[in-house]
């Protein structure tokens, strides 16, 4: 349930490098506005391919996503109670809300690792000298970071479906809903993940700052039990976040009708779920732009040196 610590170790500095030459030959040239965009998104591409070709070359860092998926379905494995009010097993229940759960840590919490370790190593610095590498790489980090929720996402329900009886959709409905929930609910965390990654210090720090609240929301947003079990107060705060609502689409897509009975509301909201999930969308990309702008304006020779040699007195390991 940890955000895994492989992502500021040696495969982000090897896809890094690997994959700079993503962002290079796509300078805006002679061709206008409109070529210089298509050639930032191929390069975007490009790059975002060879850092999945590193990803999945990386046995560390895929365990570790990996081990995400083993936790959830032990938990289910000794969860034997059923949803208050119905006879659906409390383990659908746990497997839905942690599917949730997985897209929003690796948007939300894994991001943020990465941008930050890339920056601390030089990357940022590297790209803003290179026409159309920060769009490119902007692109690459958000094609890398969807295939890897959506990847998770498809082997914890598979995996979970042989070995646990887990739940599936039920029905064209169900899968579409699945579908929007997971592309809207990714919308809502990616950017505003960019957006922390932008304005966190350093790696050690970037997870020890937002682990502990993202924590608290796995707790009190109805993703491991009925959220109504929870006080009022407690629901209230956590409507606010996207996890909550996350959590009940998937719900929604993953449960029978019956598993309504146990949401506060008795029913699903999907208008509520999709309306929550767009407002963080837009907060997300508003928040994320100007940041990452400012980030990457900011850096320098001199500030990349400091911080280098910061770290070297701290101990820790410098790229």
């Amino acid at each position: 349930m940890t955000a895994t610590a492989t992502d500021t170790g040696p495969g982000v500095e090897d896809r890094g490098r690997a994959a700079a030459a993503g962002g290079r030959g796509s300078g805006t040239g002679g061709g206008g506005a409109r070529p210089a965009r298509l050639r930032a998104w191929q390069a975007g591409f490009r790059r975002g391919g060879i850092e999945l070709r590193h990803l999945l070359r990386n046995r560390k860092e895929l365990t570790g996503y990996l081990s995400n998926v083993v936790v959830a379905l032990l938990l289910a494995t000794f969860i034997s109670d059923d949803v208050p009010g119905t006879r659906i097993p409390m383990a659908h229940l746990t497997l839905a809300g942690f599917s949730a759960y997985l897209l929003f840590q690796i948007g939300l919490l894994n991001l943020p690792q990465i941008l930050v370790t890339e920056r601390e190593e030089g990357t940022l610095l590297r790209l803003r000298a290179t026409p159309g590498g920060i769009p490119a790489y902007l692109i690459a980090k958000s094609l890398l970071i969807v295939v890897m929720a959506v990847g998770t996402l498809v082997v914890l329900l598979g995996v979970g479906a042989v070995l646990v009886d887990g739940p599936l959709p039920h029905g064209p409905v169900g899968w579409l809903t699945l579908l929007w929930v997971t592309a809207l609910g990714l919308l809502a965390v990616v950017p505003l993940g960019a957006a922390i990654g932008a304005v966190l210090p350093n790696p050690r720090e970037a997870l020890a700052l937002i682990m502990l609240p993202s924590m608290g929301l796995l707790i009190t947003s109805g993703a491991m039990f009925p959220i109504s079990r929870m006080p009022a107060l407690v629901q209230d705060i956590a409507s606010v976040f996207p996890l909550r609502w996350m959590a009940q689409g998937l719900r929604a897509a993953l449960l029978p009708d019956a598993a309504r009975a146990a949401e506060p509301a008795g029913s699903w909201q999907l208008p509520t779920v999709a309306l929550v999930l767009a407002a963080w969308a837009v907060l997300g990309f508003l928040l994320a732009v100007p940041l990452l702008r400012r980030a990457t304006r900011r850096e320098s020779g001199s500030r990349l040196t400091a911080r280098q040699d910061k770290a070297q007195l701290s101990g820790a390991p410098t790229a």
